[in-house]
């Protein structure tokens, strides 16, 4: 008998073992979801226990899109049917992060600033400005001018022809750029894109009074051209980008607020309660379906928890590169806030993942906030981030005629910034950055 309620002890503490073993799993799984994962996760469960029942939410009644995407508003968001969506929902976050990251080079007035921003996420599809400049100015109560110099500055950014009002325009100003010796490319463009578009080569050599082989050499600088800026560098499919956490400054201070837009209102179902307290099969089944709905609100609210501390963790590091941006982001890993919030490393890891934050800069993936330490000979130390962004600039500055090669970029920073970086790790970086080796950035001529 002794060995039997031995044996039936064992039996149990291992089923306890196994049930901790899949509770757990539970929890750390929730962590790595995104909002929109949580929500079909809680419908799957919602599915298999009885117990929970759902209240679906209604999208668009708090301010998760209002405050959210306020600056990608057109002249239509007065329209009963207007979704603050509309402009920006079918963007890839690297579209408009990549963008706004340029505008903290360029030299221009906070006012500035403030309407590149805003027309940048008000672009179309295709990097093209949907919006006449009138309807721009109406918009932010300035002159037509300004919304104009503002425009040429955008134009100025990568990839080249984001900003045009239209497809002349956009081929114009590659034309310029790429070609800047060839002034016929910017007439054609201009004059005889239809008869380019029609193929009437003969028609065009003659208007042009230049050979075949001129007008061969021209047709090709053109068909270069991308008449979609940003089908030049990003893939045609898009994404919604969803914030999970916001920050916003409120009265000088910074506020943290969680958001769940896609979580369904979780509740039990009270027409079964009273088979708890049975000892049939029926009860069993009840109290076992009770217990993983708690473990699963309890796994729910330690998730928004976590992911809240984390942003906490971020806003006490980060605030110069919350007021001026990337180049201002400090290094910071996963152990860092880890140690700060006393959690794992590997909790951390998790949380992050999948997860998009909104910030007075714009939203970007949370974990581009987390960058390796780089060291320079007075002691002081960058981020990766921050050297990507160097990078990035010191090359849109090169002479095209003679680009600079890894290894004098890398010499540039041992110059610059007493910052020891292999030939290699910039390879790297700039591959990262989807920019060609200086032997393909070359411009003949």
């Amino acid at each position: 008998m002794g060995g039997l309620m031995m044996e039936l002890g064992l039996f149990q503490k291992q089923s306890m073992n196994l049930v901790m073993t899949t509770e757990l799993r539970q929890s750390i799984a929730l962590l790595q979801y995104s909002a929109l994962e949580l929500s079909h996760y809680i419908q799957e469960q919602a599915t298999e226990n009885p117990l929970i029942e759902l209240e679906e939410p209604t999208l668009y009644t708090d301010d998760y899109y209002e405050k959210g995407y306020a600056a990608s508003r057109t002249r239509n968001s007065q329209d009963n049917n207007f979704n603050p969506l509309a402009s920006i929902a079918s963007k890839s976050p690297n579209r408009c992060e990549d963008l706004l990251e340029q505008v903290n080079y360029l030299s221009i007035t906070e006012q500035e600033q403030k309407i590149m921003k805003y027309i940048i996420l008000n672009l179309d599809d295709h990097g093209y400005i949907p919006i006449q400049d009138r309807n721009i100015a109406e918009d932010l109560s300035i002159s037509t001018d300004k919304v104009a110099r503002v425009i040429d500055k955008l134009q100025q950014l990568e990839p080249i022809g984001v900003g045009a009002r239209n497809l002349k325009e956009c081929l114009t100003i590659q034309a310029k750029h790429y070609y800047p010796d060839k002034p016929l490319l910017t007439l054609v463009i201009a004059e005889y894109l239809d008869l380019l578009a029609d193929r009437k080569w003969q028609e065009l050599g003659k208007l042009l009074q230049i050979s075949n082989e001129e007008l061969s050499e021209l047709v090709s600088s053109i068909t270069s051209l991308h008449p979609r800026p940003y089908s030049a560098t990003m893939a045609s499919d898009t994404q919604v980008l969803y914030p999970d956490v916001s920050i916003e400054k409120v009265n000088g201070e910074y506020t943290i607020i969680f958001h769940d837009p896609f979580m369904p209102n979780l509740r039990v179902n009270e027409g079964y309660l009273h088979l708890k307290q049975t000892h049939s099969k029926a009860g069993a089944y009840i109290r076992d379906n009770y217990h993983k709905y708690k473990w699963l609100i309890k796994s729910i609210e330690q998730r928004k928890t976590t992911i809240i501390n984390i942003t906490k963790a971020i806003v006490e590091r980060q605030q110069l590169f919350l007021e001026k941006g990337f180049t201002h982001l400090k290094p910071m890993t996963l152990k860092e806030i880890a140690d700060q919030i006393g959690m794992h490393e590997s909790t951390i890891s998790r949380a992050t993942s999948n997860k998009v934050i909104r910030t007075p800069l714009g939203c970007f993936e949370m974990r581009k906030l987390f960058t390796a330490k780089i060291g320079g000979n007075n002691g002081t130390e960058v981020s990766a981030t921050q050297i990507k962004l160097r990078l990035k600039q010191l090359i849109q500055q090169e002479d095209r005629k003679k680009p600079l090669s890894d290894q004098k970029l890398a010499d540039h920073f041992k110059k610059e910034n007493g910052i020891t970086i292999s030939r290699r790790t910039i390879a790297k970086y700039r591959e990262e950055l989807n920019i060609l080796s200086s032997s393909k950035r070359k411009t003949i001529g």
